[in-house]
């Protein structure tokens, strides 16, 4: 990838560690538009179709409310789909319904929550790669400053340390974003839990023979 003259000439100001958090910033944009992505085709905004189906079953016409959420991609209605599904299965009692349930749920919740370690991870050490880096350009600076002695000139330690502090600046800038991210992800995993909780527990103290 090309970049700029003029953001290169930025990025190489705060050396290596500025590169490093610039590849986190790219890193992050990418995986917040697929968390995005995967949350859309998971339905994180959607559930009419399961909300009319749990109210089909609620009257008793367990065949309507099957037919509502198959084939449909949304957590919420294939939960529904797997519950009304064991719930009406002869062979199995309740308990195993409600295990399988469970299971298949406990799946769906673990793969929406994929990647929000990685966002977790940025959030936490992006501001403290920038303070090192920073650590680092005071450090090469106060050498400069040492090595010229008394001809030391004020503007260009000045200069040095604004560069330095470059690396901290740009840390924030890119844990900020990823941490507010990762809050918003993580509430609509929370809602995606309760929701599917609720689903579940509808299915199963209304059963079909007492619609």
């Amino acid at each position: 990838m090309i970049f700029p003259a003029e953001l290169t000439a930025f990025l190489s100001r705060g050396g290596p560690t500025l590169w490093l958090i610039a590849a986190l910033s790219v890193f992050v944009v990418a995986l917040i538009m697929w968390k995005i992505w995967r949350m859309a085709r998971a339905g994180a905004w959607s559930g009419r179709h399961t909300q009319a189906a749990l109210d089909a079953w609620a009257a008793g016409d367990t065949q309507k409310a099957a037919d509502l959420v198959a084939g449909r991609r949304s957590l919420r209605a294939r939960l529904a789909g797997v519950a009304m599904s064991v719930r009406l299965d002869p062979s199995l009692t309740e308990a195993q319904a409600r295990e399988e349930t469970a299971r298949v749920a406990r799946a769906d919740l673990a793969e929406t929550r994929r990647g929000l370690r990685a966002l977790e991870l940025i959030a936490t050490t992006a501001p403290l790669l920038g303070l090192l880096g920073t650590v680092l350009g005071m450090i090469e600076a106060f050498q400069a400053l040492q090595d010229a002695g008394t001809q030391a000139d004020p503007a260009a330690l000045a200069g040095g340390i604004w560069e330095a502090l470059l690396t901290t600046a740009a840390g924030m800038a890119v844990a900020i974003p990823a941490g507010a991210a990762l809050v918003w992800f993580e509430s609509l995993c929370d809602r995606l839990q309760t929701d599917l909780e609720d689903i579940a527990t509808r299915i199963f103290i209304r059963g079909p023979q007492e619609g």
